[in-house]
């Protein structure tokens, strides 16, 4: 599922994007999640995920360049697209990571030519990020943000360089196969990102965000050769 918001003041513009949206992506097959939020403080209010945000420049209050910031400033990593009156705002986009902007009025050929720009991205991102089941609650997260895993009594903790640890029930062996040739299994009870491996010292390997992880005496035999493999194809 795709998670969109789309963030503007006035109602007829909400629309009229949620519906292009709702096309767009009905044709391509994919289940989609829209809500929609009428001011900037409205939407730096939401704990939600986003992966796509269609954000009006000029609001009422707290405009969107300023909001645009603050979501960078509190990690948000989704794809952003402006909606602007102005034409000229490559440059304060790339301030924030902005992904494309679109100018009012919106036309669907404007709108479908950058949807499939970043229809293409989004899908990219998606095969390098793992997808973690809560419930009824999903998160995407980039592989490569991901330090090392633990199980404990059934439950993953996914750790992260953020020092955030993320928990939810899942298999070891089925994350396993989830992730890619970046991750070893050094214990029956740890997977690690060899991306952030710093060192290995007498069964232990020394990760980059300063926690040691154990390394199985089975796992030993193996971990030189995997770690010179993966250095050969860095």
């Amino acid at each position: 599922m795709i998670r969109i918001a789309i963030c503007d003041d006035e109602k007829y513009m909400s629309d009229h994007i949620k519906a292009m949206a709702s096309d767009f992506f009905r044709k391509k097959n994919r289940e989609i999640h829209l809500r929609t939020f009428l001011s900037g403080e409205e939407l730096l209010n939401y704990n939600g995920q986003i992966d796509i945000l269609f954000l009006d420049v000029q609001m009422k209050g707290m405009d969107g360049m300023e909001t645009a910031k603050r979501l960078r400033e509190d990690q948000f990593r989704g794809f952003l697209i402006f909606i602007t009156v102005l034409r000229d705002m490559v440059f304060q986009s790339f301030e924030v990571q902005a992904y494309d902007y679109l100018v009012k009025p919106v036309d669907e050929k404007q709108f479908e030519k950058t949807m499939e720009r970043l229809y293409a991205s989004v899908c990219s991102a998606k095969e390098d990020s793992l997808l973690v089941q809560k419930g009824y609650e999903g998160r995407i997260i980039p592989k490569n943000e991901i330090v090392f895993c633990e199980i404990i009594d059934r439950k993953i903790y996914l750790n992260l360089v953020s020092g955030e640890v993320v928990d939810y029930y899942e298999r070891i062996e089925n994350l396993e196969t989830k992730l890619d040739s970046h991750f070893f299994r050094c214990h029956r009870s740890y997977l690690i990102n060899l991306k952030h491996l710093k060192g290995y010292k007498n069964g232990t390997a020394y990760m980059d965000i300063g926690i040691a992880v154990p390394v199985s005496r089975l796992g030993s035999r193996e971990f030189s050769g995997v770690v010179l493999q993966y250095m050969k194809n860095m």
